[in-house]
């Protein structure tokens, strides 16, 4: 199926959605537990921050479009939750009754689409009402386009095409995903035998990569990688003007503070820090982005910015072998002994 998207037309949210609920909870108010999500400004995971137990009174109905409307780097992004859920403050649920997993899929793919307006501090909540999307639309049987004189979702009396957004997804083909490691395969970790080690002992030089402005690059086929922890750090695809070759770490410095691998050769964003160590595997480089992003974690929350300075003297523990050196080995068999850990490459 196709995406002529030069016919969609526009929507308002407040029509769209008839209902919009604000999330009721914060983390001080839940209760340790198993069955319930509690779901936040996070485009990762589907938003789920951690489970916790239900308590009714704080209950967000599920089968609903979660809009991000506050957060560092997610604000702008959108979800489908299908079951019910605690909600935080940042996000507000819209509902109408032609959701569902799919159609629910496809809404939350196009209002994502959005996040740009939304950067920079500019609060979704505030303007979420008036936010206008395009939607293909239905048609009459003669193929022209079919007027709701109700006007119910919106002032031209276009109606949003429900059944065609539920083909689509269902005609993403797609191979599940599988994986023949069990959970509690890999081995513990005594973290308290593990050993400090600063970033420089780790990788020598912190370099800071030759940067670009998407807006000024020409669509291409080298990934993008900019101040974002969704899609690892892929922005789009550009013809670059300083490629950065692959095989590395990437920090994100204002912004997200985040480390990712990226496999390939890509071009940068400005404030992307560069960690490079020969024979580093793709598993190895995992761990390791674990566990400065643990540490970063723990300093770096609530808008505080992270810089080179702060990275070459940032202090990460880490498994040593019989001789006091970091034992990579290890790293690398616990991260392929995890669920999934089996499907990695390189």
């Amino acid at each position: 199926m196709n995406l002529n998207v030069n016919e969609w037309k526009s929507f308002i949210t407040a029509r769209l959605f008839p209902v919009l609920e604000n999330g009721k909870a914060n983390q001080q108010m839940l209760d340790e537990g198993n069955d319930c999500f509690y779901v936040g400004a996070k485009r990762d995971d589907n938003g789920v921050m951690i489970h916790c137990m239900r308590d009714e009174s704080l209950i967000t109905k599920g089968n609903c479009i979660v809009f991000i409307c506050n957060g560092q780097g997610s604000v702008g992004y959108a979800n489908y939750m299908d079951v019910d859920f605690l909600g935080t403050t940042d996000i507000v649920a819209g509902y109408n009754e032609f959701l569902n997993p799919f159609t629910g899929a496809f809404l939350a793919s196009v209002y994502s689409q959005e996040r740009p307006k939304y950067s920079f501090g500019r609060k979704w909540k505030t303007h979420l009402k008036e936010t206008e999307v395009n939607l293909p639309v239905q048609h009459n049987s003669d193929g022209t386009i079919l007027f709701d004189e109700t006007h119910r979702f919106s002032d031209d009396g276009y109606v949003p095409d429900w059944q065609f957004m539920e083909d689509y997804i269902k005609s993403l083909h797609h191979k599940p995903l599988t994986t023949k490691n069990k959970p509690g395969q890999a081995s513990d970790l005594n973290v308290q035998a593990w050993k400090e080690f600063t970033v420089p002992e780790l990788f020598g030089e912190v370099k800071v990569a030759k940067s670009a402005d998407i807006g000024n690059l020409e669509e291409g086929k080298t990934p993008f990688v900019g101040r974002t922890d969704v899609d690892n750090g892929v922005q789009g695809f550009v013809d670059p003007i300083s490629l950065t070759k692959g095989k590395c770490i990437t920090i994100s410095m204002v912004g997200t503070n985040v480390a990712l691998y990226q496999e390939e050769d890509f071009q940068a964003s400005q404030n992307i820090a560069i960690l490079r160590k020969d024979g580093i595997t793709k598993a190895m480089a995992l761990f390791i982005c674990s566990m400065i992003n643990f540490e970063m974690r723990l300093k770096y929350s609530y808008g505080r910015t992270v810089g080179k300075t702060n990275i070459e003297e940032m202090i990460i523990k880490l498994p040593i072998d019989s001789d006091g050196n970091p034992d990579w080995h290890f790293m690398e068999n616990y991260i392929k002994a995890l669920p999934y850990g089996d499907r990695l490459e390189g």
